[in-house]
C-alpha cells in the first residue's frame, strides 16, 4: 500500500471513530480513560521492551543525551502517564454544555452548545508521553485523534497506542477513535496535511522548524505557536525584591520551556537599584548575560548584545537584558521582538499595570507574576494539549474546552420566517 492510500485509510477510520464517539456518555469516556491508565501500568514490561528498541536506534544514530532522556520510558514515567489519564477522567466534560440561551420576540429560544471538533491530528516529536496525553484530552472532549509521532519513538508510540486502543475497545469504545500513523516516512505527514474534510484540526507539537513546515503545507486549520520569546518588564514602581524573585523564576526555574523569559526589560529609573543584585543572582545560577549599552554602564562585564538576539528563543540559561526609558519603550520592544506568547510587568502602579494588560498583545499577559505560570495546570484547566498564540479558534493554554467548538441550537414551537 502506498503512503497516500495508507494515510487516507487511517484518517477515514478515525472519522468513523469520531462519529461513534459522539454517542458516548461522559461516564463511558471516563471509564475508558481509567481502564487505559490501569492497562498502561499492567503492560509496563511490554512498553519498556518496545521503548528500548527506540533507545538502541537513537544511540546508533548519535542522538544527544537530552534527546535520549526525553525518549526513555521507565516505571516512574509510565506511572506519570497513567496518572495523567486519571486526572483527565476527573475533569468536567465540556461536551453538551449550553453556554448561553436567549429568547427572541417570536418566542423561539436560541442557544450555543459545546460540541466536539471531530478529528484532531497531532504531529509531534520525541516524547512518547505526548501519545497518552493527547489521546486522553482529545477523547474526553469527544474527538477522535490521528497521532503522528517522531520516527525516533515509533516503537514506543506504537506500543502505547496498542495499549490505549485495547483498553478503549474493552470498554465498548470504537478503537479507531485512537489512530496512529505508524510509519517513519516523512511523506506521511504531508499526506495527512492534505486531508481537509476528514481531519478537522491539526496541532503540531515540537520545534519551530516542525511547526513552520506543518503551517506552510497544511490545507487544514492549524493551532500552534512558533516560539516563546517572553519578556518581563521591571517598572520604576516595582517592588525590587518581588521583581528579582519573578525574573529569577522566569529564567532559571526551567529555561528550556516556551514560557521562560528570554529578555528582561528594566526601567532606567530603577536600573542602578535593581540590576547589580539581580545580575549577581543570575550569574551565580550560571546564566550567561547579554546586554544593551545602557545596561553595560551598570556592569561592563556583560556581553554586548546584537539586535537579532532579541528575536532569539534560547531555551537555555542565556538572557538578554535591556534598559528602557519606561513602559512605552518596553511595550514597543515587546511588540517588535516578542512572539505573542507570555509577557509580564512588575509594578505597584495600578494604571501602568492596566495599560500593560490592555496593550500587550500576547496569549497570556501577567502583572506581578512569572511567565512560567502560562500553563494549563497552573491556570486551573486541569491539563493542556499545548499553548496557542493564534487568535482563532483558541489562544493560550488549550484545555478540554478549547478542544471543542460551539453550534447554535434553536428551540421552537412552530415558528416560521415571515
Amino acid at each position: 500500500m502506498d503512503i497516500k492510500t495508507f494515510v487516507l485509510k487511517k484518517a477515514k477510520a478515525a472519522k468513523e471513530g469520531s462519529r461513534a464517539l459522539a454517542r458516548v456518555s461522559s461516564k463511558e469516556k471516563n471509564l475508558a480513560l481509567l481502564k487505559m491508565a490501569e492497562t498502561l501500568k499492567k503492560r509496563s514490561v511490554e512498553l519498556i521492551r518496545e521503548n528500548k528498541k527506540d533507545i538502541v536506534m537513537t544511540k546508533k544514530k548519535g542522538f544527544s543525551k537530552a534527546m535520549i532522556d526525553r525518549l526513555t520510558l521507565n516505571d516512574k514515567r509510565i506511572n506519570e502517564m497513567a496518572q495523567g489519564l486519571i486526572e483527565v477522567a476527573a475533569l468536567p466534560d465540556p461536551v453538551g454544555e449550553i453556554t448561553k440561551m436567549w429568547q427572541r420576540p417570536n418566542g423561539m429560544t436560541v442557544g450555543k452548545m459545546r460540541v466536539p471538533i471531530g478529528v484532531i491530528g497531532i504531529i509531534y516529536e520525541s516524547r512518547p508521553n505526548v501519545t497518552a496525553d493527547a489521546t486522553s484530552l482529545c477523547l474526553k472532549a469527544g474527538n477522535a485523534v490521528v497521532l503522528r509521532g517522531g520516527s525516533e519513538a515509533i516503537n514506543s508510540n506504537r506500543a502505547i497506542v496498542k495499549i490505549l486502543r485495547d483498553a478503549a475497545k474493552s470498554e465498548g469504545l470504537h478503537p479507531d477513535a485512537i489512530t496512529f500513523i505508524d510509519t517513519p516516512e516523512r511523506e506521511a505527514v504531508m499526506e495527512m496535511l492534505k486531508l481537509e474534510g476528514i481531519i478537522d484540526l491539526i496541532i503540531p507539537r515540537g520545534g519551530e522548524g516542525l511547526i513552520r513546515t506543518v503551517s506552510e503545507n497544511s490545507r487544514i486549520p492549524v493551532l500552534k505557536h512558533y516560539k516563546g520569546v517572553c519578556h518581563v518588564f521591571v517598572d520604576r514602581d516595582a517592588d525590587i525584591k518581588m521583581a528579582e524573585d519573578i525574573c529569577f523564576n522566569a529564567k532559571v526555574q526551567r529555561p528550556g520551556t516556551c514560557n521562560a523569559m528570554e529578555t528582561m526589560l528594566v526601567d532606567k529609573k530603577i536600573a542602578k537599584a535593581f540590576l547589580p543584585s539581580m545580575i549577581k543572582r543570575l550569574k551565580d545560577a550560571g546564566v550567561a548575560l547579554k546586554a544593551c549599552p545602557e545596561t553595560r554602564k551598570v556592569d561592563k562585564s556583560l556581553t554586548p548584545i546584537k539586535e537579532d538576539e532579541y528575536y532569539t528563543e534560547y531555551l537555555d540559561l542565556i538572557l538578554n537584558i535591556r534598559t528602557v526609558k519606561g513602559i512605552d519603550e518596553a511595550m514597543e520592544h515587546i511588540a517588535k521582538y516578542g512572539s505573542a506568547h507570555s509577557d509580564s510587568v512588575v509594578t505597584m502602579n495600578y494604571e501602568k499595570a492596566m495599560r500593560f494588560l490592555r496593550e500587550v498583545d500576547s496569549s497570556a499577559v501577567f502583572v506581578n507574576a512569572s511567565t512560567r505560570l502560562n500553563d494549563g495546570y497552573q491556570f486551573g484547566l486541569g491539563a493542556e494539549i499545548g499553548i496557542s498564540t493564534d487568535k482563532i479558534h483558541a489562544r493560550g493554554p488549550m484545555g478540554l474546552e478549547e478542544l471543542t467548538c460551539t453550534k447554535f441550537i434553536v428551540l421552537g414551537s412552530g415558528q416560521v420566517r415571515e
